[in-house]
């Protein structure tokens, strides 16, 4: 972002970027849980199980890249040490089911990700919304797509 662009955000910069921190942690912390278990799942429908896990943990990690960028256009910078990513984010790391063939578990541990995640993005938006139009245009894409994700894994706990 140019000068011009940051001096119209309303907001404190530092601020958004810490959220924007916080979110980018969260995404990295999803992915890696999303594709641990997507490599380890067994049981009955793995497959489809874990080519599902797979396509969600590349939209996670996709918000992070997208994260990433608008924190750096904001002027700040993405947390750089893994080891650092889990006391950064506003969840802690939830550990997979060591029964691996336990997908009920799975997706009760992967939709209650997706709610952490629309919680944040929707504290950002409200935060943002007025004040910072690039990062409410960003975190409310993110947002949708959390929406949707909570909605498919929600209807497979139903089936």
């Amino acid at each position: 972002m140019g000068k011009q662009a940051r001096a119209i955000v309303d907001l404190s910069l530092k601020e958004i970027v810490h959220d924007l921190n916080k979110a980018y942690a969260d995404e990295w912390l999803a992915f890696y849980l999303y594709w641990f278990m997507a490599q380890t799942v067994s049981g009955k429908s793995y497959e489809d199980v874990a080519e599902f896990l797979n396509k969600i943990a590349k939209d996670e990690l996709e918000h992070a890249q997208e994260v990433a960028d608008l924190i750096i256009k904001l002027g700040g910078m993405p947390i750089a040490n893994p080891m650092d990513l889990e006391k950064n984010a506003n969840s802690p790391y939830l550990m997979p089911p060591k029964n691996t063939a336990d997908v009920n578990r799975i997706i009760r541990i992967v939709t209650e990700a997706e709610a952490g995640a629309i919680e944040v993005y929707q504290k950002i938006a409200k935060k943002t919304l007025g004040k910072d139009h690039v990062t409410y245009q960003l975190v409310t894409h993110i947002l949708s797509e959390e929406v949707d994700h909570e909605e498919m894994f929600e209807n497979l706990l139903e089936r």
